[in-house]
This record gives C-alpha cells, sequence and structure tokens, in this order.
C-alpha cells in the first residue's frame, strides 16, 4: 500500500472516530405539544415570542401520545424533536426509563413556585387540563348533565364519541354504571370492574365514534357528527372564543390531569429547551394562556393574575374540581400495556 493511500485511510478512520465522538449535528430548537387551537395558542404567547428572544428559529411539531412513540425516537438515536409536552404516565414512564433530561429547579424559581403536581424530577408542569362530558349547546333542547346521560341513546339519540384508548373510556363507563367517581380507580382495580367497565361500553359499542387527536372531538361537534363527546375542556372553551360556538362542559365525572415540559435525553439543544420551558413558565407569560384556552396554570404567581371571571372557567376553579376527579397516574403506569391490549381486542371484534 502506498503512504498516500495509506494517509487517506488513517484520515478517514481519523475523521470516523472523531465524528463518533462529535456532539449530534446542531439543528433548530423543536418543541412538539398537542395541535389544534391549543398549540395556535402556545405559538402566539411561547413560540413566536421565544424565537424572538432569543434570535434563533423555533419549529414546532405535534402528536398525540403515546410512550411508545418516545421509546422508539430514544432508542432510534439522538432523538430529532427537544421539548415535549407528555401526559402523565408518559412522564412517570420517562423518569424511570431514564429518557428525559433532569431538571434544574432553581433555574425556575424553585419548586414552591408551582402548584406541587407540577413538580418532577425530569418535567415540568405546563397546563392542569380536564376530560369531560362535551357537548353543542344549541343543537340539544335539553343539556346531559352526566356520564349516565352519554350512556342513554334513548334519551339523547345519536352518535358520541371517545378518546380511542382504555383510559378516561373505562372511568367513564364506570362512573355512568354507577360508581362513585373517587372510587372508581379501587373498582376498576379488580378484573371484575375491569369487566363491568366494558361491560357497559358494550351498550354504546354501535353508536361510538372514536378519536385520537384533541382537535377531534370539537371537528366532531361542529360537523353534527356526534351529539356529544369526551373532549378537553380548554378545546371547548377556546372553539368558543374563536368561533362563536356554544359547546359546553360536564363539570362532575371529569378527569383532570397536569401535563408537563420535558426535554429528551441527549437533546442536542438542551440548554435551549430548558431556557424555552423557563420562558414559558414565567407567570407574566403563562398568565396569558386562559385568554386563548381554559387550562388551568401550574405557575402560582401565574394563577394569581387572573381575572375572577376567567379563573372560574379553568379545572382548577373549586367549583369545578369540587366535582372531578384527578388522573390516578400509578394506575395507568401499572395497568395501561395490559388494558391497552384487552381495548383493542375489544375494539377489533
Amino acid at each position: 500500500m502506498s503512504a498516500t493511500k495509506l494517509a487517506k485511510m488513517m484520515g478517514g478512520l481519523l475523521l470516523g472516530s472523531l465524528m463518533a465522538m462529535a456532539p449530534a449535528a446542531a439543528r433548530d430548537l423543536t418543541v412538539v405539544s398537542w395541535g389544534g387551537n391549543y398549540q395556535d395558542a402556545q405559538r402566539t404567547i411561547y413560540f413566536k415570542p421565544f424565537a424572538e428572544k432569543s434570535g434563533k428559529p423555533l419549529l414546532d411539531e405535534s402528536w398525540d401520545g403515546g410512550y411508545g412513540v418516545l421509546s422508539a425516537k430514544m432508542q432510534a438515536g439522538t432523538p430529532n424533536w427537544d421539548v415535549v409536552q407528555v401526559e402523565a404516565e408518559e412522564l412517570a414512564l420517562g423518569c424511570a426509563d431514564g429518557i428525559y433530561e433532569a431538571v434544574d429547579w432553581s433555574k425556575l424559581g424553585g419548586e414552591d413556585k408551582f402548584i406541587p403536581s407540577a413538580v418532577s424530577e425530569c418535567g415540568v408542569g405546563a397546563i392542569v387540563w380536564t376530560t369531560g362530558l362535551g357537548y353543542d349547546a344549541d343543537k340539544l333542547k335539553a343539556a346531559p348533565t352526566s356520564w349516565a346521560d352519554f350512556f342513554d341513546t334513548a334519551k339523547f339519540p345519536g352518535k358520541r364519541a371517545l378518546r380511542k384508548g382504555p383510559k378516561y373510556s373505562l372511568e367513564f363507563a364506570l362512573i355512568a354504571d354507577g360508581v362513585d367517581p373517587k372510587e372508581v380507580y379501587e373498582v376498576l382495580g379488580t378484573p371484575e370492574g375491569v369487566d363491568r367497565a366494558f361491560k357497559k361500553l358494550d351498550t354504546i359499542k354501535g353508536d361510538l365514534i372514536w378519536w385520537e387527536a384533541g382537535a377531534q372531538p370539537i371537528q366532531l361537534l361542529a360537523s353534527g357528527e356526534v351529539v356529544m363527546t369526551s373532549a378537553y375542556n380548554g378545546r371547548l372553551a377556546g372553539i368558543n372564543k374563536s368561533e362563536g360556538k356554544n359547546f359546553q362542559i360536564v363539570w362532575p365525572g371529569s378527569i383532570y390531569a397536569v401535563d408537563s415540559w420535558v426535554v429528551l435525553k441527549g437533546s442536542p439543544n438542551k440548554d435551549a429547551a430548558f431556557d424555552f420551558i423557563q420562558f414559558a413558565s414565567l407567570p407574566e407569560n403563562q398568565s396569558k394562556l386562559p385568554d386563548y384556552i381554559a387550562y388551568g396554570l401550574p405557575n402560582v404567581a401565574a394563577g394569581e393574575m387572573l381575572k375572577p371571571e376567567t379563573a372560574a372557567e379553568l379545572p382548577t376553579a373549586p367549583a369545578n374540581l369540587e366535582s372531578a376527579i384527578p388522573l390516578d397516574t400509578d394506575f395507568w403506569v401499572d395497568n395501561i400495556e395490559a388494558l391497552t391490549t384487552r381495548f383493542n381486542a375489544w375494539v377489533a371484534q
């Protein structure tokens, strides 16, 4: 082998080694949320102002959730997402698996600046939100008042919609079947309780439409394709403001939860990602969100900045919390896989 060829080969090996050791190629900060009118609001109050302040582009994408999506991205190598808004069980699973970067709460003003359920070692609370029974008050002469009404196709004929998956569907089925909302997870934690929930779902299976993205139930109501649907409270209130709809939510029997911002492990934009989370968590920024969409605010000071009439529309209002229940994250972390398998088999029958 000639000296020239040897030098070229050694140079190539050295370059390959350096590339392997080098950090992932720089790319624009990418933030992922839930789409629809919620992400429209985030774009206005968080994404664009942060990009202007930092002087660097911010890309935003949307997803429909699912821990498997994040797990697969991490197994494939350096993720192409940086900041992701996740649900409570996705937060818990990812923290346990070590796929999120640790949060330095001192840079966010300290843990005491946030409501307790918004604080995690690897996630920062973004919103408090509720899933409840939604309907178009302009189209129904008599308003539904409970999940029992949702399952009553004689009193309220027509199609209805639920989020596709066991989570929420099983809880609402048990509440409709007479289980006290505060005892739902105790009942659902037994084989008999699971059987009871699926049996109740059987009663309306032919009238059900399944949705996956948060914007879909709003579209289904607007088109008249369904008479009622499970929906996120903020989406209902948001469309009322933006398009003059009269979509309402039934607070009794609703389920509230906290979504969190996480930074995926190994993000090449880790510092910028946490800078974004800090920006989105500032009271003066977070307090703008309810003007667009009615979600509760994890930052305590942000909540204190709201007008009383605005605060009354949020899941965190005492009157709305009183008849709602919190999502049992531990239950779903332990049972999501088995119940999803059973749910998918039931849907396919």
